[in-house]
């Protein structure tokens, strides 16, 4: 009974440990996603710098399986290339020894320091536990929630800890644990335990922090014989969750980055193994060392050392492992993507919620400066059709549809992992916003088979129509520019100046719908290009709508007023109560207004 009831303490630990370490990294993630990602975009061919910034990025999530799949999903996204990515994951082996640091701090001792006292874990993770609950249940202000998170995570981790020591302690002594450590006398077994318990567990940090648990128990009977190959094997164990994220609809680069990752491991756990079989053969550091029972600092020394040496001795053969990665992991041929920067969200972005938003933000505004560059190309069909670029508009449009039913996909399953109030408010911009730039490339398409039926008709635009066509469809384009400007640089000022010229457009439709009705009636134009002037003012109207409709929703974001209510916002300036904006419509009159009144 008693042995039952450790190990369902052990289990109860183990759970509470990786909990902790899982919440105190999303903490850590959603405190610095934005960093994380500036960090990462900056990351040049320099390999040293890769592996810096990697050991970095895994310290601050607390977890090399993370940083790989981040590395992975930035691949995808175009920010990384296949070299930088590997020095990033060279860089995450290293990153992940700082767990065990921390793990570390458990084997303080006060001694009657008050200093030390306050360090020591049994009075540290109660004072985390309370920091953080305070901070989530009393404070709630969404920007102290990840630190809330990491307190938390801090405590738990270490409460965690503390089950696992007290399950693991009766179980000491008994015939399974004699057997298993007589089974750990053999290195290769050692190797193979510590890969089977990491691919079990999904964390290397876990494993590390379940065999400093164990060791840190007098008695336990772990020397450093037995614990050096098991480390060895915990740094293989994460090589199979690798593989299986680069493997899984990834691109090519990507899955070249698992077989480096894996390649990497192997050959520092062999070269490790042979030098440090030699080593304890010949008694280095004396028979005593090797026998002797280890302690958890110990096991986070060895750790960091081992991982510190393998990158130093392989760094140098970095693109030689490059290229073997591209001989094992081969390109096809086929055909280019046409637009490839649509092509970037992935889901494995998720692990970074911050990060998953900025691409995603950025990936949108590339759509909408496809959309803005179809709407141009078409309004120029209404002068002269011309087939290959109409050929060309149908492609692009094609691509900004796939684009918007993939982007809702991501962006849905974004929305349940994000968690400060900011993303999601981006999140949700970003939904209505991707519809609102694939309906202007809807009216695109529109205004070309517009133009198309005229000239199918054999008739065209009066002169005057065509100046009044110039003008209008000049105003157009200007507000899609400012508004795939203003989304691209996330850019509030920029979208405050939109509205005033989206009234401008409203009043030139309006003044060219009532010219063109008169000289329909006087017969100064066919009844067909007649009806093709009147549908293309519609999509020309429409398309302008679309771009309020962005800009409301950016403002939105960050005031609580508008977004409650758009329209009570639209109203209310459109009566003229904001100084700002009447005096922005004024100049947009004068700038397309008056030169349209001129026109005769």
């Amino acid at each position: 009974m008693e042995i039952l009831s450790a190990i369902i303490q052990l289990l109860g630990g183990l759970a509470m440990f990786l909990y902790g370490i899982e919440l105190m990294g999303d903490g850590l993630k959603n405190s610095s996603g934005a960093t994380l990602k500036r960090v990462l975009e900056k990351v040049t061919g320099n390999v040293v710098m890769g592996v810096v910034t990697g050991a970095l990025v895994t310290a601050v999530i607390q977890s090399s399986t993370a940083t790989i799949v981040l590395t992975v999903a930035l691949i995808g996204a175009g920010v990384l290339n296949l070299k930088q990515a590997v020095s990033i994951v060279m860089g995450a082996n290293i990153g992940t020894t700082i767990t065990a640091w921390i793990i570390q701090l458990g084997s303080i001792e006060a001694d009657g320091s008050w200093l030390l006292w306050l360090f020591d874990t049994d009075t540290l993770a109660p004072i985390a536990l309370v920091i953080g609950i305070i901070l989530l249940m009393f404070i709630k202000k969404q920007k102290l929630k990840p630190i809330g998170d990491i307190a938390i995570g801090f405590g738990v981790l270490f409460v965690g800890l503390s089950l696992m020591t007290d399950g693991v302690k009766p179980l000491i002594g008994t015939d399974a644990f004699i057997t298993f450590l007589d089974l750990m006398n053999n290195p290769w077994f050692g190797i193979l335990f510590g890969l089977v318990l990491t691919v079990i567990v999904q964390s290397s940090s876990a494993t590390v922090g379940m065999l400093q648990t164990v060791a840190a128990i007098e008695g336990s009977g772990i020397t450093f014989a037995m614990a050096y190959p098991i480390i060895m094997g915990i740094n293989l164990g994460t090589c199979v969750t690798t593989a299986m994220v680069c493997s899984i609809g990834s691109s090519k680069d990507a899955k070249r980055t698992g077989v480096v990752h894996i390649v990497f491991n192997t050959i520092g756990t062999v070269l490790f193994m042979i030098v440090m079989s030699i080593m304890q053969k010949a008694a280095v550091f004396g028979v005593e060392f090797w026998i002797a029972g280890v302690d958890d600092t110990g096991i986070a020394v060895f750790q960091t050392v081992f991982n510190l040496v393998t990158a130093i001795v392989l760094v140098p053969f970095t693109n030689l492992l490059v290229k073997l990665s591209m001989i094992i992991v081969k390109d096809e041929k086929q055909k280019p993507a046409r637009h490839p920067e649509l092509l970037t969200l992935d889901e494995h972005l998720y692990i970074s919620p911050a990060i998953a938003v900025a691409e995603a933000t950025k990936a949108v505004a590339a759509m909408g400066a496809l959309a803005k560059e179809n709407f141009a190309k078409a309004t120029q069909m209404l002068e002269k059709l011309d087939d290959a670029v109409v050929k060309q508009i149908d492609e692009d449009e094609d691509c900004l549809d796939q684009f918007s039913d993939s982007t809702d996909r991501f962006l849905i399953g974004l929305s349940k992992a994000v968690e400060t109030e900011w993303d999601d408010r981006q999140v949700d911009m970003l939904l209505q916003t991707v519809p609102n730039f694939e309906r202007i490339g809807d009216y695109a398409t529109d205004i070309v088979e517009l133009a198309q039926r005229m000239q199918t008709a054999g008739t065209g635009f009066s002169d005057v129509a065509k100046r009044e066509l110039e003008l209008v469809c000049t105003a157009v384009n200007e507000i899609l520019d400012i508004t795939v400007d203003a989304m691209g640089r996330d850019d509030n000022e920029a979208a405050k100046t939109i509205e005033p010229l989206e009234e401008t457009i409203d009043d030139m439709i309006m003044i060219l719908r009532d010219r063109h009705t008169k000289r329909l009636k006087a017969g100064a134009c066919s009844v067909e290009s007649g009806l093709v002037f009147m549908e293309t003012l519609v999509h020309l109207e429409r398309a302008s709508d679309q771009c309020s409709s962005i800009a409301v929703m950016m403002l939105a974001r960050n005031n609580e007023e508008i977004l409650q209510n758009h329209y009570d916002y639209l109203r209310e300036i459109h009566a003229g109560n904001d100084q700002e904006f009447n005096s922005a419509r004024a100049k947009r009159r004068e700038q397309y207004i008056t030169p349209l009144k001129n026109i005769q």
